[in-house]
């Protein structure tokens, strides 16, 4: 990133601070527009005008969270860094839920604070190279929304494979979206406008999955009473995504085992070889490096299907996101049930925030169409139109102190550098602006394996 292009925006009321911050920008090559009073800051303020706003939070006329909300509403995507010396885990929360990118308690080391604002920036960049892939996949059925670092990174690996014509697979957990970032790199390919064929391995009797796959000739087995195109030969041109992969049986995984490698099959049956020209995408919810090493999977097959892994974060892992999937939830159940809900409260996204989702994003849009569905026109979704279990709460609660929370986002922003390098401890550390020594004390405090990100 040339430094030198970015131009930041610095408020502090106290002169001692916002001179000492001013220096270490400064010598970074980063342009500053330094004031100490937020009124003079906010004077001639537009959308366009910085690339990140570092702002005090407690200031006379004008307060930092003040601020904030002004420059969310004429700039929403331009990144803010909060600072203060008096920080509190309510402060903290109302900050980051008015949309600020971080916080950094007074004092801190300029180590700190430029690891912070590189990061910043960084996801704004990803937000804009991510504008052109979102704006095309809203034009089709069941568009990706999100804006976390995770997802981002996710989709800028998704958008350079899909121009490579190989074998890419999605892991993650039930309900996460996998099917629809396969057909997003469809999408994205060169077989845009051939067929996109999709099986659930896991949904199929094992004695009839390979002649699916496969196809059969008559007279193979009882019951055949004609032949049958398998779905690998319809989606010939096209793409193959075969979900739940880790459920196929060991026969079955030899017989594409030969496809992957040939580009030929036989139909269960039959002599004659049919030769296609098909992409394999595939998907798993368990960890076939432990199918592997157990005996349930074939250890060639995982190498073939996992030339480029992309892990599909869970939503208690993308909780910046739960507002925008929300709003877009709402939007898809208003057409649905032809109402007009208005939205939702802020008390109701606090509750959402607060649980774990453990069906993940279609846990998320079935609640949705639950509550919209007793809404009147009109009303706005509260908490009372949420579930019972919702209401619980989850794993994630508004209890605990400041540096618990400061502590989960350090976690999350490890991961984050960790699942965009695929693992690489040394070019996350970069990412980061830390020290490798520092990175790998990290890894061991949170408990982090790097090779959870590893292809």
């Amino acid at each position: 990133m040339a430094s030198g292009a970015k131009h930041i925006l610095l408020i502090d009321n106290d002169e001692a601070v916002c001179q000492m911050v001013e220096a270490i920008l400064l010598d970074q090559a980063y342009t500053v527009s330094a004031f100490t009073r937020s009124v003079d800051a906010m004077t001639g303020f537009g959308p366009g005008k910085y690339d990140l706003v570092i702002t005090d939070i407690k200031m006379p006329v004008i307060s930092g969270l003040d601020v904030l909300q002004k420059v969310k509403q004429l700039d929403p995507a331009l990144p803010v860094i909060m600072i203060t010396a008096h920080a509190t885990v309510d402060l903290s929360l109302q900050a980051l839920r008015k949309g600020a990118y971080d916080m950094l308690t007074k004092p801190f080391e300029p180590e700190e604070l430029l690891s912070r604002l590189r990061n910043a920036l960084r996801q704004t960049e990803l937000i804009k190279e991510n504008r052109e892939l979102r704006e095309e996949l809203a034009a089709w059925q069941g568009s990706i929304v999100g804006n976390s670092p995770h997802l981002l990174n996710l989709l800028e690996t998704a958008r350079k494979v899909a121009i490579r014509d190989i074998p890419v697979l999605i892991s993650g957990e039930s309900g996460t979206g996998k099917e629809l970032v396969a057909r997003a790199i469809r999408h994205f390919s060169k077989r845009k406008n051939g067929k996109f064929v999709a099986i659930n391995c896991g949904a199929i009797p094992e004695a009839l999955l390979e002649s699916e796959l496969f196809g059969h000739r008559k007279g193979a087995f009882t019951g055949a009473d004609r032949d049958h195109k398998g779905l690998v030969e319809t989606a010939d041109g096209g793409t193959l995504f075969l979900d739940e992969v880790g459920t196929l049986p060991l026969n079955v995984q030899k017989t594409l085992l030969r496809f992957l490698q040939e580009q030929e099959f036989y139909r269960v049956g039959d002599t004659t070889p049919i030769k296609v020209d098909v992409r394999v995408l595939s998907a798993t919810n368990v960890n076939l490096q432990n199918a592997v090493q157990n005996g349930s999977f074939r250890e060639d097959l995982f190498y073939r299907l996992n030339v480029v892994q992309l892990r599909l974060p869970p939503l208690r892992e993308r909780q910046s996101d739960l507002p925008l999937l929300v709003a877009h939830f709402v939007k898809e159940q208003n057409k649905r049930f032809e109402t007009q809900v208005k939205g939702f409260s802020r008390e109701a996204i606090e509750a959402m925030m607060d649980y774990d989702w453990p069906g993940n994003i279609r846990q998320l849009e079935h609640e949705m169409a639950r509550a919209v569905l007793f809404l009147e026109d009109g009303e706005v979704l509260d908490t009372a139109r949420l579930s019972p279990a919702v209401l619980a709460g989850g794993t994630l609660k508004r209890a605990g102190s400041l540096d618990d929370a400061r502590a989960a986002v350090e976690r999350d922003e490890i991961v984050a550098a960790l699942h965009a390098h695929r693992g690489d401890v040394a070019a996350a550390a970069a990412r980061l602006g830390i020290s490798r020594a520092t990175a790998y004390r990290r890894l061991k405090t949170f408990g982090i394996d790097p090779a959870n990100w590893q292809a």
